[in-house]
C-alpha cells in the first residue's frame, strides 16, 4: 500500500481494529453466560443475567454499523485525527454502557447519552466535509484547514459529560 495513503487511514483502522475486539469480547460474554446455562444449544431467553448480557451486546451490535460508516466518513471527508479520537471515546462509553446495562439499567444511560453525542460530533463532521467538497467544486474555495482546525479544537469537548 502507498505510504501515502496509509498515513491517512492508518489512525481510522486502528479504532477499527479495536472495535472489532471489543465486539469479540461481548460475544464471548454473551457465550458464557449461555454456557452458565447449561443448556445444549443457543437460546435467546433464560436468566435475567443472560437476558441483561444478550440485550446490551445486541444494543451495541445494532449501532455498530451506524459507527463505522461515520467513522470512516468523518475521517476520510473531514479530518483523521478528531474523528479517530472520537471512535475510541465512542468505544469507551459503548464499554460503559455494556457494563452499566449489566448492572441497573439506570447506569447504562450516562453511556448511551455520552454515546449519541460522538455519533453527532462524527456526523456533522462527515457532513461539513460533505459540504466543502462541493464549495471545491462550486465556487473553488476550500476551507478543509479551517475544518480541520475546528474538528481538531471542538474534540477534546467530548469528554465533557
Amino acid at each position: 500500500m502507498d505510504p501515502a495513503i496509509a498515513e491517512n487511514i492508518v489512525l481510522l483502522a486502528i479504532v477499527t481494529l479495536i472495535s472489532v475486539i471489543q465486539n469479540v469480547s461481548f460475544a464471548f460474554k454473551v457465550e458464557n453466560e449461555s454456557k452458565s446455562q447449561q443448556s445444549r444449544s443457543f437460546q435467546r431467553t433464560g436468566s435475567p443475567a443472560f437476558e441483561k448480557v444478550y440485550t446490551a451486546n445486541q444494543n451495541c451490535i445494532d449501532a455498530y454499523p451506524t459507527f463505522l460508516a461515520l467513522l470512516w466518513c468523518a475521517g476520510l471527508l473531514c479530518s483523521q485525527a478528531p474523528a479517530a479520537f472520537a471512535g475510541l471515546m465512542y468505544l469507551f462509553v459503548r464499554q460503559k454502557y455494556f457494563v452499566g446495562y449489566l448492572g441497573e439499567k439506570t447506569q447504562s444511560t450516562p453511556g448511551y447519552i455520552f454515546g449519541k453525542r460522538i455519533i453527532f460530533f462524527l456526523f456533522a463532521m462527515s457532513v461539513a466535509g460533505i459540504l466543502n467538497y462541493y464549495l471545491v467544486i462550486v465556487f473553488g474555495s476550500n476551507v478543509e484547514m479551517y475544518l480541520k482546525t475546528i474538528s481538531t479544537t471542538i474534540s477534546p469537548f467530548l469528554l465533557i459529560p
